[in-house]
């Protein structure tokens, strides 16, 4: 019932962004003219699994770029099903740094449930809310070599839509 609602929030949403962008009101409604809000997340540090911050606030309508980092010697998941379902992505840019500058390899488009961000990389995930609620299934499943996933170690967090 949850993944129904969440669908018909995002139709709603479509049809309102639909109905904004024809006529005159399409450039108060241009999602694409947005500039970015730039949040950054850190998927674990070297012997820690967490994510840093643990608790992400974001507002249905504005356009996000999450900034998944991974400084740890580990991979890290970034996993919620719940997220996924309450959000339109743009776009997830894998990225590097090359020369100081940050330099886009591969970008992906559609529906996306989980990144996998491998050690000393970074990826970005441009989004935009379209359901407003609280989920506590951000996680990180990767198993460790002691049988234990990272969630297990205290990789798990909670996102909230306004």
């Amino acid at each position: 019932m949850r993944v129904f609602h969440a669908r018909l929030a995002i139709a709603a949403a479509l049809a309102v962004l639909i109905g904004a962008m024809s006529g005159p009101a399409y450039s108060a409604g241009n999602l694409a003219g947005q500039t970015p809000i730039e949040v950054t997340v850190e998927l674990g540090k070297p012997g820690q699994h967490a994510f840093m911050p643990n608790r992400l606030r974001f507002e249905t309508g504005k356009l996000y770029k999450l900034v998944l980092r991974n400084a740890s010697n580990d991979a890290h998941y970034f996993t919620s099903h719940g997220f996924s379902q309450m959000i339109w992505t743009r776009k997830v840019q894998v990225t590097q740094s090359r020369d100081g500058k940050t330099v886009t390899l591969a970008e992906f488009k559609g529906a996306i449930r989980e990144i996998e961000v491998y050690p000393g990389q970074s990826a970005e995930w441009w989004f935009v809310p379209v359901a407003a609620g609280r989920v506590t299934d951000l996680r990180c499943g990767i198993t460790g070599s002691d049988g234990k996933t990272h969630a297990d170690h205290g990789m798990t967090g909670e996102i909230v839509i306004e």
